[in-house]
Formats: structure tokens, C-alpha cells, sequence
């Protein structure tokens, strides 16, 4: 009774290689080449036998086994041994290559098989909740200093930049300013409340240049009153605003 062998399929001849050289457990520096190539003839021969279809890169791969097997048989003074290249140098190239090949695409494989498990949900929050703040409570924040004594600052500084105007001036063309970034202030005052730990909020608005710095800056004061980096207080009614540094 004849006895049925499967050969296993391989994608290339490096990849035969590969087996073998796992399959007899061979450092793959140095592949013990006479032995790797008959065991590789054997496969080769084998399908032959069995009418498979050898692809040409096989046979080439085997004429390439035998021209190195060939050269390290033949015997070699000292001198050359000490110069020649091992024959078996490019191979080993290859076969690393072809290894490092083979192992990122099993990771790629893995990696789509974890993939075709996730599954992503598009964000269902609504617009309403996205856009929701938590509402501050003003009164706590200024505590005995209300907006409208900052206010009355305020404007009494405005009108201040009103009187400044020259009636004859202001008839002239216009040089546009460039705007004043509300980030820009709050990073302004932040660095220089970091330096002064207490300080005017009349005299801070007085140092402005301008109608819009002077707002821009109010507004930023009360967005770092907001974040908790300042801390404004009056002792007294009549008295000045002094800002504290928090940083």
C-alpha cells in the first residue's frame, strides 16, 4: 500500500529555506550549506515526482545552493582563506531580509484581525450639552468689590481718553491700529501680576494707549479674576481698586 505525503506549500525559495534552516535548528550565520542543500534537493525532487509545477525561482535557488556548496568543497591555500569572502554572505543577506519581511506581515495580519474588532461610535452629545458652561456666580467672586465700582473706573478712564482728543487732530486721516488680542493681555497682565504682588487697577488702565487696550484690558482683568489668578479689593468706599496676584 503506498503511503500518501503531503509536501507543505511554500510562497518562495527563501521561504523553503527558512523552514529548513528552522526545521534542523541552524544558527542562520552559519548554514551548514551542504546539509541545507541536499535537504532542499530532496523537496525539490519530490515535487518533480509528483508532477507538481516548480517555478523557475525554486530551481534557480538550487543552482544557487549547489554554486556555494561547490565553493566551499574546494580546497583554498591560507593566503586566499584569509581574503575570500564567504560564499554564503548573500544568501544569509536575503535571508534576513526576507525574514524581517515575513514577520512584519504576520504584524500587519494581527493587527487587521484586532482591527476587525473595534468598532467606532460617532459622538451623539447634543449641541446643548456641548455648549453648556457652568454658570459663575459673580458675587462670590468679587466678593465685597461689585462690578459697578469697576465700572465707574472704567469709565471715568474713557472719559479720560474722550477729553485727550483733538478737535482739530481728530478730523485728520486715521492710522488703523493693529487689534488687541484678549489672549495677548491676559498673558501680559499674568507675567506682570507674576512680578508685582500687588497693584492699581485705576493706574493699570491709565497705562494704556488706547480706548480698545483699555477695554481689552478690563476684560481681561475679569477673566483672571474669573480663573482665580487675581484677587481685587476695596477697604474702603472712595479708596482705589488694588488688584493682588494669586500666581
Amino acid at each position: 500500500m503506498d503511503m500518501t505525503v503531503k509536501l507543505q506549500v511554500f510562497e518562495g525559495p527563501l521561504d523553503l529555506l527558512l523552514h529548513l534552516l528552522d526545521k534542523n535548528k541552524v544558527n542562520i550565520y552559519d548554514i551548514p550549506i551542504v546539509e541545507i542543500t541536499n535537504q532542499y534537493m530532496e523537496y525539490i525532487a519530490e515535487m518533480k515526482r509528483r508532477d507538481l509545477n516548480i517555478l523557475s525561482e525554486f530551481l534557480v535557488m538550487a543552482a544557487t545552493l549547489i554554486d556555494i556548496k561547490s565553493k566551499m568543497l574546494l580546497p583554498s591555500t591560507g593566503e586566499e582563506e584569509e581574503e575570500e569572502e564567504d560564499p554564503r554572505n548573500e544568501l544569509v543577506q536575503q535571508l534576513l531580509e526576507y525574514k524581517m519581511y515575513k514577520c512584519m506581515a504576520y504584524e500587519l495580519k494581527d493587527r487587521q484581525m484586532d482591527a476587525s474588532r473595534i468598532l467606532f461610535k460617532e459622538p451623539t452629545i447634543p449641541k446643548e450639552v456641548l455648549a453648556y458652561e457652568e454658570p459663575i456666580n459673580m458675587e462670590e467672586l468679587i466678593s465685597d468689590v461689585t462690578l459697578a465700582k469697576l465700572n465707574e473706573i472704567f469709565k471715568s478712564i474713557m472719559k479720560k481718553q474722550v477729553d485727550k482728543i483733538d478737535p482739530v487732530r481728530s478730523k485728520f486721516g486715521k492710522i488703523q491700529k493693529e487689534e488687541v488680542s484678549l489672549e495677548e493681555k491676559m498673558a501680559y497682565l499674568e507675567d506682570y501680576a507674576a512680578h508685582h504682588k500687588y497693584f492699581s487697577f485705576r493706574n493699570l488702565l491709565e497705562a494704556q494707549s488706547g480706548k480698545v487696550e483699555i477695554i481689552v484690558t478690563f476684560l481681561a482683568v475679569l477673566e483672571l479674576m474669573k480663573m482665580g489668578r487675581i484677587y481685587i479689593s476695596q477697604e474702603r468706599i472712595f479708596d482705589d481698586i488694588k488688584i493682588e496676584s494669586r500666581i
